[in-house]
């Protein structure tokens, strides 16, 4: 049966070709105002958490329909030199410009922290925030637009953890999202120790340096109160160093399984075997290790079907001489690393790869992928020959067929400026359809890239959850055009420490319409949407009739 959806914003048709040109990324940071240098406290001792961030996080703030942006800071470590830095609220005044809004939000709050996630957690309509911090991670309920710190009355731990990553999903499909935030390794300056590269400048420590820990799932019980459940839902996992966080549903069947990234120890796929209880088959799936058995330097990692099988592949970031991974599903919950058989792993293996994420930029209907970069430490540009510190951003554009190939220097236009990059994500934020890119530096000024470039045309999809939770979070979508589908998972997280733009962005070619769209809600309704005109944004109400 037909449903009925919601235009809430159509725009002209963009004259644009079915995209065989290259991308134009310009930088705009200066001209958008969004003007934010992160602070990783670091006074010359090297501690740890100084390489760790920052994270960026993509949500609607003040509920006016455009994405905002949250820069996730650190600060001063307590008795050190240094600022007493904030966090940064950046709200979208439209036409790709910002204004700094951090100021009495409620997020002007003082806290190291590195990872973010948002979402509506107690479904009255508001984007609520997560932050993943060394000391307690932070929870902010959104009132209209002003934040409160809740993390305590919430239920979340005040233990001294070193956080890392956070996404917010729905593990047992109750309508309630809930909280998975990552740990990286047990660290605190009374047993920061010395590493040094050539026997006597300290340089920062390896993660072998540090015992692992293990994340942190909290279920939510309603009125934005949470109890710290992980043991009981089989993600307890003591000895990881858990960096980056990816949902995805492995194997289609409607539960919503975590893909995480863990640094010098293997990775973890949680499947979740329903109502929010898990087993890890990381291992048996093919992503936990490489080919000859060694687990790798994972930071970043995110999930999306770029090649078109309607099943979830994964791309995980890698330290430098690794090569970032790109694990494609094979279906019965197996993946293959295929980065070594074509240009893309070639492409990375220089590189440390932190944020990375699938996204079309050039909305040819093919998933295309962008790897943020960016060293440690600047003493390694001393005793290494061909690394250097900063590094360039690298987009890959989908051939097709699956085949990922850079585009290379000036084509990916401001891209390619070399910045000590960690957090990135994507938004459309000047409602033109395509997908603009932000990053953050660490210890530096995060930069804005426009999306200049000729594109294809689009179809942009909101959710309301009534069932489901209200932002629709794990909701499968599928779009076909001219007989191909592509497929998405509503998802927050993803990235590294960061959250993209959460409303589905899909690539039409050249079509002037969208053949079928259908949502799949995490409450198990199925809507339907035929000759979908492209061009749009629509809002979907789940279980809304025609």
């Amino acid at each position: 049966m037909m449903k009925r959806w919601t235009i809430v914003v159509a725009m002209a048709a963009l004259a644009a070709p079915a995209v065989a040109e290259p991308a134009r990324y310009v930088d705009v940071t200066e001209a958008a105002g969004l003007r934010f240098t992160h602070n990783n406290g670091a006074f010359g001792q090297k501690w740890l958490p100084e390489t760790i961030g920052p994270g960026v996080v993509i949500f609607d703030a003040n509920g006016d329909g455009r994405s905002d942006v949250l820069f996730v800071n650190g600060r001063s470590f307590p008795g050190k030199p240094g600022e007493a830095t904030t966090h940064k609220l950046f709200l979208n005044s439209g036409g790709m410009k910002f204004e700094d809004r951090t100021a009495g939000s409620g997020l002007d709050v003082s806290a190291y922290c590195l990872g973010g996630a948002a979402a509506d957690l107690d479904n009255d309509g508001d984007e609520d925030v997560y932050l993943s911090c060394l000391g307690q991670d932070l929870l902010f309920r959104n009132d209209g637009g002003r934040f409160t710190d809740v993390s305590r009355q919430a239920g979340l731990t005040a233990d001294y953890e070193f956080g890392a990553s956070a996404v917010l999903f729905d593990a047992d499909r109750d309508g309630l999202l809930d909280v998975y935030a990552t740990r990286y390794v047990k660290w605190t300056p009374e047993n920061d120790a010395f590493c040094s590269i050539d026997g006597k400048v300290k340089a920062y420590c390896t993660p072998q340096t540090y015992p692992g820990v293990p994340s942190r799932f909290y279920r939510n019980q309603g009125g934005l109160r949470f109890e710290e459940r992980t043991k009981e839902a089989g993600l307890y996992q003591p000895g990881a160093k858990s960096m980056g966080v990816a949902m995805l549903d492995v194997d289609s069947d409607g539960w919503t399984d975590l893909a995480v990234a863990n640094d010098m120890t293997p990775n973890f796929l949680f499947r979740n075997k329903g109502q929010g209880v898990f087993e890890e088959v990381g291992l048996t799936s093919g992503m936990a290790v490489s080919e000859t058995g060694r687990a790798r330097g994972g930071m970043g990692i995110d999930a999306g079907d770029f090649d078109r099988s309607g099943r979830p592949s994964l791309v995980v970031g890698y330290f430098a001489n690794e090569m970032s991974g790109l694990y494609r599903n094979d279906g019965e919950q197996t993946f293959t690393d295929v980065a070594p058989l074509m240009p893309f792993g070639r492409s990375t293996l220089l590189y440390v790869a932190w944020a990375t994420f699938f996204f079309d930029y050039d909305l040819d209907g093919w998933l295309d992928l962008l790897v943020a970069n960016g060293h440690l430490d600047q003493e390694w540009e001393k005793v290494a020959t061909r690394v250097s510190f900063a590094q360039p951003q690298q987009l890959f554009r989908n051939q097709g067929n699956g085949s990922l190939v850079e585009a290379a220097g000036a084509d990916a236009g401001d891209l390619a400026k070399p910045l000590v990059a960690r957090g990135a994500a994507y938004a459309d934020f000047d409602g033109d359809g395509d997908l603009d890119i932000v990053v953050a530096a660490n210890g530096g000024p995060a930069r804005l890239y426009e999306n200049r470039g000729p594109h294809g045309r689009w179809l942009r999809l909101g959710f309301v959850g009534v069932e489901s939770n209200r932002d629709g979070i794990g909701a499968r979508i599928e779009v076909t055009v001219k007989g191909a589908v592509q497929t998405w998972l509503v998802h927050t997280g993803g990235s590294y420490l960061s959250q993209p733009q959460v409303e589905a962005t899909f690539g039409l070619g050249d079509a002037a319409a969208a053949d079928k769209v259908v949502i799949r809600w995490p409450s198990g309704a199925v809507q339907t949407l035929t000759n979908v005109k492209a061009d749009q944004r629509i809002e979907v109400r789940e279980k809304d009739d025609q």
